[in-house]
């Protein structure tokens, strides 16, 4: 209640009636005195109403409270680098276009102690599951790709923030091993390293966070083309759609043997389909607009997940999730980073060139994969955020090279369909100072980039200075050894290059969220 002020400055005087008591004072029909003494008796349901709506009021916000408090413990967080710069700064959580690298992690610590001992992995664990999710500006698409955890990789040095140990930078290692010992933010740095962008943050799940979350929905629907048994993971499941939750979720998402041909590619596809059918079973129920369902999976999800320090509050979870309630399914688009054997171990797996830099170059221009013609939304720092982290590097070649131009490693790939091409690249870079240049044919390709390995950035800015092709031809590539040069038909000569159209490998979409896909079994692993 608010007390009437005085009607002087001292605060001597006697206090001034309110405004309804002094317009009705002027009223001859209605005196002050009936009017204040009518406030005196209110209605007994109106009484009544006042209490309840006061005690939901206070229940609401206490169960909000409880909720907030509840879910803000169950998050564990990381540092989202491991000690490498970073050019961009952080992301509107709500309208900025944003990358999440998703990690799940096979530790055998704690609560995953049931799935082996710690001799098969402990402390950080290897990232059993690898996934970069790209949401754009507009909020209209994600993109979803994915790496195989046995593709060789250069790493970065890194440093792990618990003990502050320094890890040297490694050439030629499985990608699943980068967090293994300086942690989650070494398979940031990895990643941003592998494909020119720079992840804004992460997410990282155990076992537990696929079993719970299963549970959590009422069950995924897969569909496999026959019955099949893997007796590694413990899979069995009969042919056509099943319902999987709890460990036979878990196990249908692990398994590496019974897709496919048995590798992790098809474990891969395994993981798309299982993720495109959740994502259809939350939209379709209603969930993201149910708040019991919600924060019921919040609840699954928070309990097993690790994320960075930019992410770790539960309203910057909301926020980033309800990003996502509006998207066309079929603009979820899942992608596998384009692979081919390794050279140096068949057993392994390597970028495909010019695929993987062609896929890497699309999305640092924010180009729809399930369109490629169409336009990227139009935001106020696009260009500028794309040019930067296309070529950090590349974009300024040195006024005197730090390096022998004799002794540097040049391959020109010609896939200009001209056969003389490839022969006058490799001459006009000997004339240039390059002598050891090699040229050979290559698969044909429309667009020209200068392509380069580790500590190769000033060679190739140098290099495609000669030829004259433009600064953000120049990519980033871990499966090439010094410089290569991918001549395409659009190279017309040595002069400036025109814009060079958006290429994409085709077929390069999996899946989107609104494909029903079923999984071809392993014919090894089929049972009657």
């Amino acid at each position: 209640m608010v007390l009437p002020r005085d009607n002087r400055a001292d605060g001597t005087g006697p206090p001034v009636r309110s405004h309804a008591a002094a317009r009705h004072a002027e009223d001859p029909s209605v005196g002050p005195a009936r009017h204040l003494g009518a406030a005196r008796h209110i209605p007994g349901w109106l009484k009544a109403t006042t209490i309840v709506v006061s005690v939901l009021l206070v229940g609401v916000i206490a169960f909000g409270a409880y909720w907030l408090i509840r879910l803000q413990g169950n998050i564990s967080t990381q540092a989202l680098g491991a000690g490498n710069s970073r050019t961009e700064g952080a992301p509107d959580d709500a309208t900025g276009r944003m990358q999440i690298l998703i990690l799940g992690t096979d530790t055998r610590d704690g609560k995953n102690s049931q799935y082996g001992s710690k001799d098969d992995s402990s402390g950080y664990g290897h990232s059993d599951v690898m996934m970069l999710m790209d949401i754009s500006a507009d909020n209209k698409r994600v993109s979803v790709v994915s790496f195989p955890r046995d593709l060789l990789v250069d790493t970065p040095k890194c440093k792990d923030p618990k003990s502050n140990k320094q890890y040297p930078a490694q050439t030629g290692v499985m990608i699943n091993s980068a967090m293994s010992e300086a942690g989650i933010g070494c398979a940031v740095d990895t990643v941003n390293k592998l494909t020119g962008l720079e992840i804004d943050h992460f997410m990282m799940a155990d076992f537990n966070a696929v079993k719970e979350l299963s549970n959590a929905v009422g069950g995924v629907d897969v569909c496999i083309s026959d019955a099949v048994f893997d007796p590694d993971s413990g899979l069995r499941l009969p042919k056509g759609t099943s319902k999987v939750k709890g460990e036979q979720a878990l196990s249908f998402v692990r398994t590496r043997h019974a897709f496919g041909d048995g590798s992790d590619l098809g474990r891969i596809k395994a993981q798309q389909g299982f993720l495109s059918s959740l994502v259809r079973k939350i939209k379709d129920d209603g969930t993201l607009t149910n708040p019991a369902r919600m924060l019921g999976i919040a609840d699954a999800i928070t309990k097993n997940l690790t994320i960075d320090d930019g992410l770790a509050s539960v309203p910057t979870l909301l926020t980033v999730g309800n990003r996502l309630k509006n998207i066309d399914v079929g603009k979820v688009a899942f992608v596998a980073a384009p692979t081919e054997p390794a050279v140096s171990d068949s057993n392994r797996l390597q970028l495909a060139e010019p695929a993987a830099s062609e896929l890497f170059a699309a999305m640092r221009k924010d180009i729809d994969l399930t369109d490629p013609t169409a336009k990227p939304a139009a935001t106020p720092d696009a260009s500028a955020s794309a040019s930067a982290s296309a070529t950090p590097t590349a974009s300024k070649a040195p006024a005197a090279p730090a390096y022998d131009k004799t002794l540097q490693p040049i391959a020109v790939a010609n896939g200009s369909g001209n056969p003389a091409r490839g022969q006058e690249l490799a001459a006009a870079l000997k004339a240039g100072g390059f002598t050891q240049t090699s040229q050979f044919d290559a698969q044909s390709v429309a667009a020209t980039a200068v392509y380069y390995g580790a500590d190769f950035a000033d060679v190739a800015a140098d290099v495609a200075k000669l030829l004259g092709i433009r600064a953000k031809q120049v990519l980033p590539a871990a499966g090439v050894t010094g410089v290569q040069v991918y001549v395409g038909s659009d190279y017309k000569g040595g002069t400036k290059q025109a814009d060079a159209p958006v290429s994409l490998p085709p077929d390069i979409v999996n899946q989107t969220a609104g494909d029903t896909v079923c999984q071809q079994a392993n014919p090894e692993l089929i049972v009657p």
